[in-house]
């Protein structure tokens, strides 16, 4: 087998550190498509000075998915990362991107500007070092992860089809383990129609929508199995005008996660057999599966256990864990393609103000994601 010694990637990581920085400042919200492609197009020309052939898949409303490209032929490997982040454009400006106690900090730099720096910094020592994986590359960043990847979930399915191996750059779990798992994502829009009436004239002849969506609000609630590693949750109500008008309407969103598509048919029945409660309203569930889940099936444990392999010529003692959080790799595993998620770096605190990555764990998955592409 082929390895690069941590050592090579240790005497770079200020390089490495300092490539993270300028993309932390270059902030990429999914839902401001200008700031999105501008991240592209920087990164383009980064990857296309690095070898690649550059391919854009534009977006009407999204931002538009980059594809690079090192090598032609068939059974190859496939790179995801993602280009947006849950952060406004702004953000960077009272939480800057700084270094501190072997931490590196600031907005999407574990989720996941850290992860896509890391390619550009294997790809580069491959060419100082005069070698190359003996399978061609595909790396393909997206932008609208965060969203739900709504417009690049093709993209993903067609490149992943042609790959031998995916490789997800999304951060490794806290302790720097590969996610072999991760939960589906789902959602249901529950949305009450009442009658407006005056709150004290005409109380009687009103049909309150709040009340009506409490009742179907916990019964929801109540679709939690923990022990199924099925978990449902309202996380946002809306509903009324004023505090003296019976509401004619209210909204409820909820998230809903499952370990697999078995866990779906509770939700399903939920949904389709939902009646009103108070006599004279209407109640509408629209419910939809975001990321089917990923499972550790046989697939995943042969792919877990040959990159374990690989690792242990780094001295790498690589291990495993499962996720409830979703990603791009979701939509991989259904095809019966082996896909190895969590090769980003290893830190805490994704989308928030808390984030930051293992300054050590940039030198480790380096060397481990080198030694992947080098080997498969």
């Amino acid at each position: 087998m082929t390895y690069l010694s941590p050592a090579i990637f240790n005497e770079r990581l200020a390089d490495l550190e300092n490539f993270i920085r300028g993309l932390v400042q270059m902030e990429s919200p999914s839902t401001y498509k200008p700031a999105v492609d501008r991240l592209g197009q920087f990164l383009a020309e980064k990857y296309k000075a690095l070898g690649a052939t550059i391919q854009v898949f534009p977006h009407a409303q999204a931002g538009d998915t980059l594809l690079a490209r090192w090598g032609q032929g068939p059974a190859g490997i496939l790179l995801l990362c993602h280009m947006d982040t849950v952060f406004d454009v702004g953000t960077i400006n009272r939480n800057p991107f700084r270094q501190a106690s072997g931490r590196i900090m600031g907005p999407g730099v574990l989720d996941m500007k850290s992860g896509i720096a890391m390619v550009a910094e294997i790809m580069e020592v491959f060419h100082l070092q005069g070698i190359w994986p003996a399978r061609p590359i595909t790396l393909l960043l997206t932008p609208d992860e965060e969203t739900g990847s709504l417009t690049s979930r093709g993209i993903i399915e067609e490149q992943a089809k042609q790959a031998a191996i995916v490789f997800c750059l999304e951060p490794a779990l806290p302790n720097g383990a590969l996610k072999t798992a991760r939960k589906g994502t789902g959602g249901i829009e529950l949305t009450v129609t009442g009658r407006a009436a005056h709150a004290g004239v005409d109380h009687e002849k009103g049909r309150n929508a709040i009340e009506e969506i409490s009742h179907h609000i916990l019964s929801a609630q109540r679709l939690t199995r923990y022990s199924e590693g099925t978990t449902v949750n309202v996380g946002w109500v809306q509903g009324g005008t004023r505090a003296n008008v019976v509401p004619e309407e209210a909204r409820a969103l909820i998230d809903f996660r499952i370990t697999s598509m078995g866990g779906l048919a509770p939700i399903e029945q939920w949904a389709r057999a939902l009646r009103p409660v108070i006599e004279g309203t209407r109640v509408k569930a629209e419910l939809t599966l975001n990321r089917p889940p990923m499972p550790r099936d046989a697939i995943m444990a042969d792919a877990f256990n040959k990159a374990r392999e690989i690792a242990a010529g780094l001295g790498l003692p690589l291990t495993e864990g499962s996720t409830g959080g979703g990603s791009d790799a979701n939509f991989v595993a259904p095809l019966g393609i082996p896909v190895l998620d969590g090769l980003g770096p290893a830190g805490e605190g994704a989308h928030s103000e808390r984030e930051f990555v293992n300054e050590s764990s940039l030198v480790e998955q380096c060397a481990l994601l080198a030694a992947l592409l080098l080997n498969w």
